[in-house]
């Protein structure tokens, strides 16, 4: 059996192939899903906090206690970007916070630990809010989920890249300096 590249889930993030998913095209996420979610904003932080929680925290800023602090912040940024996007639309790849662990060459990022406990809590809000329309068109609810993906993910990334940038444990590859010539050919 011949395979294109080998796929091994004990290598390092780092290491793992990139998502190469074909760019979508999403028209906007109706407001009153947005609106929706604002509703329900005190559930899903205490759920956010809760999922956060239950990850292991690996160093002094990965520590919930310090990292509930952030909720707050992050969700007016969310529901800020859903609305923003409702002018701003066109093909971007498809979002998966998990997909910035390879970006992360320590594995050490506590934004990355952050944002998958508030993609999962703010996705199980719009569900939960969905529910109780069951006339609901099932494009509509898949663009709301979508637009909820694509918020966090660029929000995310933003963060997710700033610290990262910062790492004591790898070089970040934009803060290395090249080799000199010399030494490039031995």
């Amino acid at each position: 059996m011949q395979r294109d590249a080998p796929r091994n889930a004990r290598i390092r993030a780092s290491q793992a192939e990139p998502d190469r998913a074909a760019p979508v095209t999403l028209v906007p996420m109706k407001e009153c899903w947005i609106r929706a979610l604002a509703a329900h904003r005190r559930e899903i932080r205490r759920r956010w906090e809760a999922f956060l929680r239950l990850e292991r925290s690996d160093s002094p800023m990965a520590d919930p206690d310090n990292l509930v602090h952030l909720i707050d912040w992050t969700l007016d940024r969310v529901f800020a970007q859903l609305r923003k996007r409702r002018t701003q639309n066109g093909a971007l790849a498809r979002p998966m916070i998990a997909a910035l662990r390879t970006g992360c060459q320590c594995g050490h990022n506590p934004y990355l630990n952050h944002f998958l406990a508030g993609e999962q809590a703010l996705i199980e809000g719009l569900v939960l809010a969905q529910a109780h329309e069951p006339s609901l068109d099932p494009a509509h609810r898949d663009i709301a989920v979508a637009e909820l993906y694509l918020a966090m993910h660029a929000i995310a990334r933003s963060e997710v890249e700033s610290v990262c940038s910062l790492c004591q444990r790898y070089p970040h590859p934009r803060t290395q300096t090249p080799l000199p010539a010399a030494a490039a050919a031995a």
